[in-house]
């Protein structure tokens, strides 16, 4: 990864994944150019939900795999847990007592995962969100809240993120001079996309990720999935 020239940070989930044969087209059009694309994924999933993903659809095994909505981080061949990552986020981390504030919220709906790097619920209600974060605050809870697809609530730890793990990884590396796309398709992909890198958001994205400001380093495709990368790729990338 030190050396990468050109770095695809995408989204699995109806951004990277989602129709086959585009996916095919991109991953073919990578193996045809003169330099190497490094791969990192970035996904809500977490780490063995992950792997399912990647073996079902075939997909290259990523230079990074950052799972979770940014709070963990696997690396090289092996995809070894970043401990220096995951250390920095556990020191203000309560998850117990954040879980123990979201029993008290009617209409959150517990996600039952097998992690504890993040707290995730359900709520159709938008007010009940807010509700949840008045509750969080008045706690005095560090944490980052991101609420999308007008059903998933995810609990962070501060500092955390798909955007902050993505720069995290661009420091690690010493990536500032890579030629980078960043590509995704819903709310909790904002972050990460609204940085200044080149991004794309795809044209089956969802509306409330529409609605974020036009910005010239966000691309906004025509294509749906892994065309919509493709489409952006080339936008971006002629050479």
């Amino acid at each position: 990864m030190h050396a990468a020239t050109h770095l695809l940070a995408t989204d699995l989930d109806g951004t990277l994944v989602g129709d086959q044969n585009s996916l095919q087209m991109l991953l073919d059009f990578y193996t045809n150019q003169p330099y190497d694309v490094s791969l990192v994924y970035i996904t809500g999933r977490h780490y063995q939900s992950a792997l399912t993903l990647i073996d079902e659809e075939n997909l290259p095994v990523p230079d990074v795999l950052i799972t979770d909505v940014g709070t963990a981080i696997y690396i090289g061949e092996s995809l070894a847990p970043d401990v220096v990552w995951s250390q920095h986020l556990e020191q203000s981390w309560m998850p117990k007592k954040i879980d123990a504030i979201a029993r008290q919220i009617s209409g959150l709906v517990s996600q039952e995962l097998p992690i504890t790097n993040r707290c995730s619920y359900y709520a159709t209600d938008p007010t009940v969100v807010e509700d949840f974060r008045a509750a969080l605050d008045q706690a005095e809870v560090s944490y980052k809240l991101i609420y999308s697809g007008g059903r998933d609530v995810d609990i962070l730890p501060a500092g955390s993120g798909k955007g902050q793990a993505l720069q995290y990884i661009l420091n690690k590396y010493q990536l500032d001079d890579a030629k980078l796309l960043v590509a995704g398709d819903s709310g909790n992909d904002a972050e990460m996309l609204t940085m200044g890198f080149p991004s794309v958001i795809v044209g089956n994205a969802q509306p409330e990720l529409l609605e974020q400001p036009h910005h010239p380093s966000i691309y906004r495709a025509t294509e749906s999935y892994a065309g919509g990368i493709h489409e952006a790729w080339r936008y971006f990338y002629t050479d």
